[in-house]
Parts: structure tokens; C-alpha cells; sequence
């Protein structure tokens, strides 16, 4: 089953993406990750994602796009995948439907109001990156890591003005996905509101998995 993850940040889109991996046998392949494994394998795309990156920039369309058909081609994502931040607008996409057949689009649906508390409550750990929230899963000792006792801190990213910003570019250039799939007879809505387990529970109901 080859799948797209849409949703605004702090749907729980990677929380989520990390059950359906045990549910479905695919890989979770995210454009975070498909930069990191490409700069790491030192190959040519990933040598020029690094210099793009080092100078600041973001990358852009046309090597996201070479990089995304690269790590589709790879042995494990013949029986399907889940993408996660890609596509994240409509000329990517278009490009997608280029050299890969999605068969549902998954849109895990939630409210500004709902990202603001989730992101806003959010702390990471400075040294192993875990993942705590101030009304969800507090860290044992306040500023301090259950796992590896590294610092919990609030990313920039998750302060109130960041979030704002997020979500207005998110709407922008990301929501219109939504139509755009949905047109197209592919879309699934999931409410992303309620705890993990029933969006999942909810997941597995409109996937029939």
C-alpha cells in the first residue's frame, strides 16, 4: 500500500506513521530522513543537499523531488510506503504522480487551536531528541530526560509566534494537497484530535486494515 501522511505539524503525523509501519510492513520515508541518509551515504544528490543546507538554503523542488525517486526505487518501498512531508505542494505532487502510483492520501485532521496546544505543551530532550509534552507525558524531574538525562528544553520552533508561522505557511502551500487529492478520489479523513490509540483505532477503520 503506498500511502501520503498530510496533516499540519503537530498532528502526530511521525507518531502515527511509527504505528502504521508495525501495522502495514512499509517503510516511513520522510524527506527529513531521505536528507539525512543521502548526506550520510555521501552520494552526489546528498553532497549537494548538504551544500545547499550548509549555506542556509532551502532545498529545492527539482532534488527533493530526484531525492524522493531515488529512495522509491530502493527494494524495501516496492510493497508500498508512507511519505511524510512529501508532497508539500501541488507542482511536487504533479511530480510524484510522474514515477509513483500513491493509493490513498491520509489526512489526519486538526485544528490550529488543538496544533497550538500540542506544540505550545511540547519539550525535547537536547541530547537524544525524545519527545515529552507538559500535560501528556511530563518528564519524571522537570528539565530532565527520563532516558538519557539530558537537558528537556522548548525548541524555537514550538514557541507561540513559531507555531503561528508554521501553520500560515502549512495553509499556503500544503492544505490545498487536500482538495487536490481529494479530487482525485484518493482522500481519507482521520481526526486527529483524540488521543493516539483511537486515531489509530480510526486509521485502521477507514483503511480497512
Amino acid at each position: 500500500m503506498k500511502l501520503i501522511f498530510l496533516g499540519p505539524p503537530g498532528a502526530g503525523k511521525g507518531t502515527l506513521a511509527a504505528k502504521a509501519v508495525d501495522i502495514l510492513k512499509i517503510p516511513h520515508i520522510s524527506t527529513g530522513n531521505i536528507f539525512r541518509a543521502a548526506i550520510a551515504a555521501e552520494s552526489p544528490l546528498g553532497l549537494k543537499v548538504k551544500a545547499i543546507l550548509d549555506s542556509g538554503k532551502l532545498v529545492d523542488d527539482g532534488t527533493t523531488i530526484d531525492l524522493v525517486k531515488e529512495r522509491l526505487a530502493q527494494a524495501d518501498a516496492q510493497k508500498g510506503y508512507i511519505l511524510d512531508g512529501f508532497p508539500r505542494t501541488i507542482p511536487q505532487a504533479e511530480a510524484l504522480g510522474t514515477f509513483s502510483t500513491v493509493d490513498r492520501v491520509v489526512n489526519f485532521d486538526i485544528p490550529d487551536s488543538g496544533v497550538v496546544d500540542r506544540l505550545g505543551g511540547r519539550r525535547v530532550c537536547r541530547k537524544c531528541g525524545h519527545n515529552f509534552h507538559i500535560i501528556f507525558d511530563k518528564p519524571k524531574t522537570e528539565g530532565v530526560c527520563d532516558h538519557c538525562g539530558g537537558e528537556v528544553y522548548t525548541r524555537e520552533d514550538d514557541r507561540p509566534v513559531a507555531i503561528q508561522k508554521r501553520l500560515e505557511v502549512y495553509r499556503a502551500q500544503t492544505a490545498p494537497l487536500i482538495e487536490f487529492y481529494r479530487n482525485k478520489g484518493l482522500l481519507l479523513d482521520v481526526d486527529a484530535r483524540p488521543a493516539v490509540d483511537e486515531v489509530v483505532a480510526n486509521f485502521r477503520k477507514v483503511l480497512a486494515v
